[in-house]
């Protein structure tokens, strides 16, 4: 192996891991989205790795399409850094929108008391909420399906991965395919393997808290973590 490609190969898995690390965006809504619409872990894992493989691969696409027409890597990093902006925004108003459904189901499913007499004189009360197993709304299995995993793809493939440009750039500029392909990949299993430890190991410690008491707000508690976490990105840089 080039000693080039093999320090960038070093670096691009390095990079990958410290850049998905740092970031809870890259793995907080798939903890908070599992919790809240009670995801099996398999499912939340999947999910979780197809939005990583398209976090990564959007900017590969964009830094070959720069790449192929001549584009300076500053226009690139410019590009990338509207692209971040866009994703932040778009992930802070899904996780404001859902907040509010949050909120509003959490309050119509507030348990209340209803008082019942009979004909003999005896009454009592008793409590439910409007949530509970005695709805019976007439939906198919197919109809129900959530958009929910959609939504976290498409702000995923429009999410930037910035350290990657730069380090896409240098072996097509030595017009080696192949070392691209191998930094592309080091870097996108560096990210995709730490999003997946990061939620996995959420999902396993969020078992040992005693959450019972929070499930009605379960929906409102994933939407102010999303919108969290979009508006960290835009404010805060994370």
């Amino acid at each position: 192996m080039n000693v080039d490609i093999g320090l960038l190969l070093v670096t691009a898995a390095s990079i990958g891991f410290i850049h998905t690390l740092l970031g809870p965006d890259h793995y907080l809504p798939f903890v908070a989205m599992s919790a809240a619409r009670g995801w099996s872990q398999r499912r939340t894992l999947w999910i979780t790795a197809m939005c990583g493989v398209a976090h990564v691969m959007g900017s590969v696409a964009i830094g070959l399409v720069g790449i192929g027409i001549g584009v300076s890597l500053h226009k690139l990093q410019w590009l990338e850094s509207f692209r971040g902006d866009v994703a932040a925004w778009l992930l802070t108003g899904f996780g404001l929108a859902y907040l509010a459904w949050g909120l509003k189901k959490a309050w119509r499913s507030r348990p209340h008391a209803h008082e019942h007499v009979h004909a003999d004189g005896t009454h009592h009360r008793h409590q439910h909420g409007h949530e509970g197993g005695h709805l019976h709304p007439h939906v198919s299995p197919a109809q129900a399906r959530s958009i929910t995993p959609w939504a976290l793809f498409v702000i995923f493939v429009l999410g930037p991965c910035e350290p990657l440009i730069p380090l896409v750039m240098y072996p097509a500029s030595q017009h080696s395919w192949w070392g691209l392909a191998v930094v592309v990949a080091a870097f996108a299993a560096a990210t995709v393997a730490t999003m997946l430890t990061g939620v996995y190991l959420a999902q396993r410690g969020l078992e040992h808290l005693p959450l019972d008491s929070a499930e009605r707000y379960s929906h409102a508690l994933a939407g102010a973590a999303l919108s969290l976490c979009g508006l960290g990105i835009v404010f805060l840089g994370l």
